[in-house]
């Protein structure tokens, strides 16, 4: 009998397209990196909206994307400073197997259960996407994200690629106006100052 969870994405896996290819395998668009897939490559249950109160910043070099900045969310609650997300309804096994792509085929095994009872869990201090969150429950499924283990002052904010930006706004077209995904990206760590707000429209309302 299979166990599911919810995934809550806030980065590329916004775009269900890029996501599907950590469940199934290929290339996603715009990355230079062949996803193998998870064992099991059935498609999500179920799929939907979901804002994580935890704040969204850009940073390091992902060599998938151009060696730009990819997308991490913050250590601590703060329901004022809501990080957009697209949640996916997959089994337990697909979610370590994505876990496993998302930190470069590190070996992983883990006790979800534990993971919810402590709220959140380090399972590698140096893996970039090392940190799992428990952010509640809902359907009667407990709700994981991951990110890195590291404080975000602790890293460069770092400008994402055109591409990887892209794909995101294409995956929060699926649910918000232009004008709302402008003024969420405008103020992010890493691309406020770092995008002029031309780049960053020629992005949005051109695509």
């Amino acid at each position: 009998m299979k166990e599911y969870v919810w995934y809550a994405s806030y980065g590329s896996n916004l775009n269900r397209d890029r996501f599907l290819c950590y469940i199934q395998g290929g290339t996603p668009q715009g990355s230079s990196f062949a996803e193998v897939g998870c064992k099991d490559p059935s498609l999500p249950l179920e799929e939907g909206v979901f804002h994580i109160p935890y704040s969204l910043y850009f940073a390091k070099n992902a060599s998938r994307w151009g060696m730009k900045g990819v997308a991490f969310i913050g250590h601590k609650s703060d329901n004022e400073t809501l990080t957009y997300s697209k949640r996916y309804l997959i089994t337990a096994d697909q979610f370590l197997d994505v876990l496993k792509q998302e930190n470069n085929g590190l070996e992983i095994n883990l006790d979800l259960q534990q993971v919810k009872e402590y709220g959140s869990y380090i399972f590698r201090q140096n893996a970039w996407y090392g940190n799992i969150l428990y952010l509640g429950d809902d359907k009667g499924y407990p709700i994981f994200t991951f990110t890195a283990p590291w404080d975000q002052k602790e890293v460069s904010l770092t400008k994402p690629s055109h591409e990887y930006l892209q794909t995101i706004i294409t995956g929060l077209k699926e649910d918000y106006s232009n004008d709302t995904i402008y003024q969420y990206l405008d103020n992010k760590p890493g691309i406020k100052g770092k995008y002029t707000p031309e780049e960053l429209a020629s992005l949005i309302y051109e695509i």
